[in-house]
């Protein structure tokens, strides 16, 4: 017997990412442009490094507050304060290794061996693998994609959802703006599945890390602006999207202030807190950080615009233009294995995407369009030519 065989069966069958398989192999590659992962080509901007260099010289190093410094947290309630226009406490953040840590606490605290939990497909991998590894079984409900007769779209049939509710459902997983489709949910359906979750004693597991990632009149909708104080809603967040943080890993969750002991209890056996000189790094990204991050929302929109037209002058990508986040979710004329396609293009037109077996989405590719003009026009001819060659 292997070693492997006496590890828990979750762990030995938690998949390998299909975004990790491609990137390991095109990463470093010459001339390679690189659109397989979701986050943009600008470094953390300085006047965030500079805060957390400050306090590291400073001495800030030692163990800290598990659920945050109390500046980060005070941080948090104006930047919320700000964007959601209502006041919010300090006591309801709770600082994370990262979005995918909230991600794994959510989980901790409301499913495990033998439950359920719901979540959108096409869908970011992490989520359904990190269920799985909880011992939850992950439970798709797939958008719809089609042609309404002017343009194609993704849609949520709420309905679908509902369906899919068993004895054993215990959250609903629900991101918008979507990674990888774009699809964004507006307030109607929002408040339709906040009620499927009240009528069904559902928690609703939020990511909403690309709201101000949107292309509309400002941020999307969010649960937020419809709940009630003691809905069953814990939201995951993440600074890598907003303020060019990915390395980081730094994140946060917020919930009902009755709950901070549990999720403080929950951060203790799990990191028992994030670096204090990091921390100090977001506290100024949040309060300095807005007109950086309308700065990018405005280059990330002329990229989606820019490569959806040149896709579409191919007549033979079908995507919907996403009205949020910033990828690119499309599929090809006569592209059925969308793995084996990814590694194709990566070898014959050195540009690197990832493939939409990786999300539930066979038959499609998601494209990271949040980078330079030029690039993403680069890539975007690469991409046409080489849809034209088939």
């Amino acid at each position: 017997m292997n070693l492997i065989d006496h590890l828990r069966t979750e762990a030995r069958l938690a998949p390998e990412s299909g975004i990790s398989a491609l990137a390991n192999r095109g990463r470093g590659r010459p001339g390679v442009i690189p659109l397989w992962v979701g986050e943009g080509d600008l470094s953390t901007p300085a006047f965030i490094a500079d805060a957390a260099t400050h306090a590291l010289q400073g001495g800030e190093t030692f163990y800290t507050w598990q659920r945050g410094i109390p500046e980060l947290r005070e941080a948090l309630a104006r930047y919320y304060g700000r964007h959601f226009g209502r006041a919010f406490a300090a006591g309801e953040f709770l600082v994370t290794g990262g979005g995918m840590q909230a991600i794994q606490l959510a989980l901790q605290a409301t499913a495990g061996a033998g439950d359920e939990v719901i979540y959108l497909a096409p869908a970011w991998p992490n989520f359904p693998g990190a269920a799985g590894v909880a011992g939850a079984k992950p439970v798709p409900v797939s958008l719809d994609f089609g042609d309404n007769g002017r343009s194609w779209g993704w849609s949520c049939d709420v309905g679908r959802i509902e369906k899919a509710v068993t004895p054993r459902t215990r959250a609903i997983f629900f991101n918008s703006p979507s990674n990888p489709t774009g699809w964004t949910a507006d307030r109607d359906t929002l408040k339709t599945v906040l009620d499927l979750a009240r009528r069904h004693n559902l928690w609703i597991i939020a990511d909403e890390i690309y709201a101000l990632f949107h292309y509309g009149a400002g941020r999307a909708a969010s649960f937020l602006d419809i709940m009630e104080p003691d809905d069953r809603i814990l939201f995951v967040n993440t600074f890598s999207k907003n303020w060019a943080m990915t390395g980081w890993r730094i994140g946060w969750l917020t919930v009902h202030p009755s709950l901070q002991q549990t999720f403080e209890n929950l951060i203790q056996y799990s990191t028992s807190g994030v670096a204090q000189f990091m921390q100090r790094g977001a506290v100024a990204a949040l309060d300095e950080g807005d007109g950086f991050i309308a700065e990018q929302v405005e280059r990330a929109q002329k990229a989606r615009d820019l490569v959806c037209g040149i896709l579409a002058e191919t007549g033979r990508a079908h995507f919907a233009v996403p009205p949020g986040a910033f990828y690119l979710f499309f599929s090809v004329d006569g592209v059925t294995d969308s793995r084996e396609a990814a590694f194709r293009i990566l070898d014959e037109a050195n540009v690197g995407l990832a493939p939409g077996s990786a999300f539930d989405g066979e038959g499609f590719f998601r494209l990271c369009f949040h980078r330079r003009l030029d690039q993403i026009e680069e890539a975007a001819r690469r991409l046409a030519e080489w849809v034209g060659r088939l």
